[in-house]
């Protein structure tokens, strides 16, 4: 064991001296499947002779909520809904920032807060980080997960492929056949799933996809703007863009504006969230339905049992729903 005899032995110095994953650990110490008879018993000789126990505090009746971003109008309206879960549940809420993969500072506070639970947002843990949630033995939930999470993982999430068919699908049956959509970072699991679920709807419908009409940005109003410029500056221009959230298509409707573009008379533009911003848009946006309060009461409710001592491994799947607004249109073009 490398750890100094004064220093508290961690869960990390014990996957190191048995040979294994923190996760091994961590399923040893909370009684999960998964781990070889031999192996649970090598590591159990090890928490008992390094009297090892977990960093689990009295209950203080706080959550922690962990975001990779606060400033985007998803991000706004999530913190609004998990806070008033949060709230009819008896709970207290903090809320902080995880910038990078080498940032610690968010775990300091949720160790120095000694919180009851934590839901993360949209943000991918580093190895050490992982070790050190782990090792202060706090349930977490995850919402829309950046990567594939283990299977033992809670996870909330939304129908983003079926969200992204239904967008699609929507500008099809108005008679469009150029749609473009301007995607989020497909390093992100569930842009893929939207990217695959416009991909499919216009397959289905017997549209191929030219590569330059699917354009990668950021998710934000200058993404969705770049973007936009980009597909509106080709030779055959697309009659429609689908935006991967509603920031971007507001950034839409500014190339449009740069080009001499009406919406919806001579672009149609589709979104996706359907946070505040999309009713007040001009015109208000058509955009997916995102239950984003319902996300946010489901993970405080899987958090809560958690917390009450019951062991929950669930993927939860919430459905979205087309909202068509005045940003649509049928096309009468040639």
């Amino acid at each position: 064991m490398s750890t100094a005899s004064t220093d508290r032995v961690t869960i990390a110095d014990i996957a190191v001296a048995a040979g294994v994953s923190v996760p091994t650990v961590s399923k040893v110490l909370n009684d999960r499947p998964g781990v070889s008879a031999t192996t649970r018993a090598r590591i159990a000789a090890l928490l008992e002779q390094h009297e090892y126990t977990p960093r689990r505090p009295t209950t203080t009746g706080m959550i922690a909520v962990v975001l990779g971003e606060l400033t985007s109008p998803w991000s706004v309206a999530l913190v609004g809904a998990l806070e008033e879960a949060a709230h009819s549940s008896g709970l207290g809420m903090i809320l902080t920032r995880m910038r990078s993969s080498v940032d610690e500072s968010w775990i300091d506070l949720i160790a120095a807060r000694a919180v009851d639970g934590v839901v993360f947002g949209v943000v991918e843990m580093s190895a050490t980080q992982k070790a050190r949630m782990e090792d202060l033995g706090v349930p977490f939930v995850v919402i829309d997960p950046r990567v594939m999470q283990s299977t033992d993982v809670p996870t909330v999430g939304i129908t983003h492929w079926r969200g992204a068919w239904a967008a699609t699908e929507h500008l099809v049956n108005l008679g469009h056949r150029r749609i473009a959509m301007v995607s989020g970072p497909l390093d992100l699991v569930f842009s893929r799933a939207r990217v695959d679920g416009y991909r499919a709807a216009l397959s289905s419908a017997g549209i191929s996809v030219p590569d330059d009409y699917l354009v990668e940005t950021e998710f934000g109003y200058e993404g969705g703007r770049d973007g936009a410029e980009r597909v509106l500056a080709l030779p055959t221009p697309p009659s429609a863009i689908f935006a991967a959230s509603d920031e971007q298509a507001l950034g839409v409707y500014e190339a449009a504006r740069i080009n001499g573009l009406r919406i919806p008379e001579d672009l149609s533009v589709v979104g996706f969230n359907d946070v505040p911003i999309a009713q007040w848009a001009s015109p208000p946006l058509t955009t997916v339905h995102e239950p984003i309060d319902d996300t946010a009461r489901e993970s405080v409710r899987i958090l809560r049992q958690m917390i009450d001592g019951v062991r929950v491994s669930a993927a939860v799947e919430l459905a979205t729903e087309m909202v068509v607004r005045q940003s649509t249109a049928p096309f009468t073009r040639n």
